[in-house]
């Protein structure tokens, strides 16, 4: 295997001297571009308004308040706009898998005809950039074709749309190939139908394939904020994410940054959590075994 540095260069001392003062400059560099972010936002819930405009920053607070996180939530009434944000996240994760699961076992073992036009016309909405839909698709959920129905203010605008992911699709069909083709036949010997043998073969065989998708729909869902601002015009109805934005012109600085804080916590725990089942989920499936 040809490399920029040859094994015999990296086995000397001088080599090892390099490689590893790159590796760690490296490392550090891209770690506080990540977290710096983080910690000036959590050190910054911790400080008083005042302290907050002072020039320059303070990086420490003088006086850590632990108290503005309390306030945040009584102030900005955070539990109610967590709990529209969770009824979205949960409605719209289900549905994806209700639609992005059938559609990508049909695609991989089904064989349709032009089903490989079908994933070509999908993935090519990846290409799409959001906002070249944003009008379509709400003028589609404000007068729903056939129902006749205006959806604004109602979750299912939210789970409608994204319904059919691309990538999610595509994940799915990509891992479904690697399932052996004689699961399948043996299970159609034994009378299962393609609905009996998805649910009873395929998706216990697909479960970190599932996590990933799921953890994706849901981080997707929590941080979304463009489209909920759209459709959710009712101040009661708002998520976490648009409610945050739009206490900020009236709101102390150091308790919009500490809501922003408590907004970010789940989803940096999920990902802490199940960042192995990530990886795994997004690698299996990739090399033949």
């Amino acid at each position: 295997m040809r490399t920029l540095v040859s094994p015999s260069q990296l086995r000397s001392p001088r080599g090892k001297a390099i490689y590893w003062t790159v590796f760690t400059i490296v490392a550090v560099a891209f770690t506080a571009a990540f977290v710096f972010p983080l910690l000036w936002l959590v050190l910054g819930a911790l400080k008083s308004a005042t302290e907050l405009a002072t020039v320059p920053p303070t990086i420490l607070p003088k006086s850590p308040d632990f108290g503005t996180y309390a306030e945040a939530w009584d102030f900005m009434s955070l539990a109610h706009f967590f709990l529209n944000t969770i009824i979205v996240v949960i409605g719209a994760w289900l549905v994806q898998l209700a639609v992005d699961v059938p559609a990508a076992y049909a695609l991989s073992k089904l064989k349709p005809k032009l089903g490989n036009v079908v994933l070509g016309l999908m993935l090519a909405t990846l290409m799409l950039p959001t906002s070249a839909v944003l009008v379509p698709t709400y003028l589609t959920i404000t007068d729903v074709p056939l129902l006749g129905v205006n959806l604004v203010n109602n979750p299912l605008a939210i789970w409608l749309p994204g319904a059919a992911n691309a990538f999610n699709i595509y994940l799915l069909k990509r891992f479904f190939d690697q399932i052996p083709g004689e699961l399948i036949e043996a299970s159609t010997l034994d009378g299962a139908g393609p609905i009996k043998t998805m649910v009873r073969v395929v998706l216990p065989l697909s479960r970190p394939v599932l996590g990933v998708v799921s953890i994706l729909s849901i981080v997707t869902a929590w941080k979304d904020f463009i489209w909920p601002l759209l459709v959710f015009s009712d101040p009661q109805a708002q998520t976490l994410s648009v409610a945050l934005q739009r206490f900020a012109p009236d709101t102390p600085i150091n308790l919009i940054l500490a809501g922003l804080v408590l907004a970010s916590v789940p989803t940096i725990v999920l990902f802490l959590i199940f960042q192995r089942n990530i990886l795994a989920g997004l690698t299996a499936g990739s090399v033949k075994g």
